[in-house]
């Protein structure tokens, strides 16, 4: 698979990259998060919101709303699901990694989603980017060995746990935790309330 760059053109219809942040303080810290063989994903973590950066952000890439800062850690090659929120996503790359990304419009009305049509994109360490509210997106790939780690910034209380809903429109049966909509892979092995809609190869880097 080609693996494309954030700063190439190709980029653009899935976010931006950003920059005026010092992520220096950061990027120490998440050297102190744990490193797994599996992908950890911890949606808040109070060391991390409690830097200076932190507030920064909050105040003007999330436009003064709250957030949380957690991180995504961990060892991974493949695509597994796709997910998306109704806002904008900010990741930060302590370690250089990959993501696998895809667009909304393109799942069908079925909710189904051809996996041939996702792109791979390099986010080398250090790189601050926002990744828009319909881009599809998961956990990152590893390029090194040792493996990924990714700051990951939200809305607070994305991604978690949320009571169940009454299925008023078809597209609630992708709502799978608070402000997360998810379209697994059946090669994913996600829960078994997780609708598997990704259609083709679990695409690997």
């Amino acid at each position: 698979m080609e693996i494309k760059k954030v700063t190439d053109p190709e980029f653009r219809a899935y976010g931006q990259v950003v920059d005026g942040y010092d992520c220096k303080e950061l990027l120490a810290a998440m050297e102190q998060t744990p490193l797994s063989e599996d992908v950890v994903y911890v949606a808040s973590v109070k060391e991390l919101e409690d830097l200076p950066v932190a507030e920064m952000m909050e105040t003007n890439l999330f436009g003064q709303m709250p957030i949380q800062v957690g991180y995504c850690n961990g060892h991974n090659k493949k695509l597994n699901a796709l997910e998306y929120h109704r806002n904008s996503e900010v990741n930060v790359a302590a370690t250089d990694l990959v993501l696998l990304l895809g667009k909304q419009q393109d799942i069908k009305e079925d909710h189904t989603y051809d996996t041939s049509l996702v792109e791979a994109f390099l986010v080398p360490k250090g790189t601050v980017i926002e990744v828009y509210a319909t881009t599809l997106h998961y956990a990152p790939c590893h390029v090194e060995e040792a493996g990924f780690r990714c700051v990951v910034v939200l809305p607070k209380d994305t991604n978690t746990d949320m009571e169940p809903v009454e299925e008023r429109f078809s597209e609630d049966k992708l709502l799978f935790a608070k402000n997360k909509w998810l379209i697994g892979h059946e090669e994913g092995g996600l829960p078994e309330n997780a609708w598997i809609g990704l259609k083709g190869e679990n695409v690997s880097i």
